[in-house]
């Protein structure tokens, strides 16, 4: 069971980040006003990569990861990986409210924002794949999380010190 719900983790991932790629080359082709700007492709295209494609593809690969977290990964690299993903998802939204509004014909950007904007999903990618793959325990050297520490361990060398 595991492995398979990993597969699909991973496969609607691919699908996911694949239409965050994408989607960034038709935000420059509406701004160019290219031929797959066309109103009567691009926005088919646009709004069925978008809604019947990513999506849900996205909201498989969550609903996949959490069941995954039930098998008690644990370190910081789980942390850090989930602190990406909802980079991502905010990316994904933010391509949503940027499809809206190129829909509406309000283009508030240039394309050289597109493309820029467009190397954000390679870069949380590398980071998501590299975390996954490193799982590292922790960050550096930080100290280890608190014990329960009795009254004697607080203070060392103050057993004899007179109450106050």
């Amino acid at each position: 069971m595991y492995f398979w719900l990993k597969v699909l983790h991973i496969a609607a991932m691919t699908i996911w980040f694949s239409g965050l790629f994408f989607l960034p080359r038709l935000f420059v082709a509406r701004h160019r006003r290219e031929i797959d700007a066309e109103d009567g492709y691009w926005n088919p295209v646009t709004n069925t990569l978008f809604f019947w494609i990513m999506s849900p593809a996205a909201i498989v690969t969550i609903l996949a990861g959490m069941a995954l977290i039930a098998w008690n990964p644990n370190g910081a690299w789980l942390v850090l990986k989930l602190l990406v993903v909802a980079v991502a998802v905010l990316m994904h939204l933010y391509f949503g409210l940027l499809l809206y509004e190129l829909g509406q014909a309000r283009d508030h950007h240039g394309p050289l924002f597109y493309r820029a904007i467009g190397w954000v999903p390679l870069v949380l990618l590398l980071g998501i794949a590299a975390l996954t793959g490193a799982k590292p325990a922790s960050i550096g050297d930080l100290p280890p999380p608190p014990s329960h520490v009795t009254d004697d361990e607080a203070l060392p060398g103050l057993e004899n010190a007179p109450p106050l």
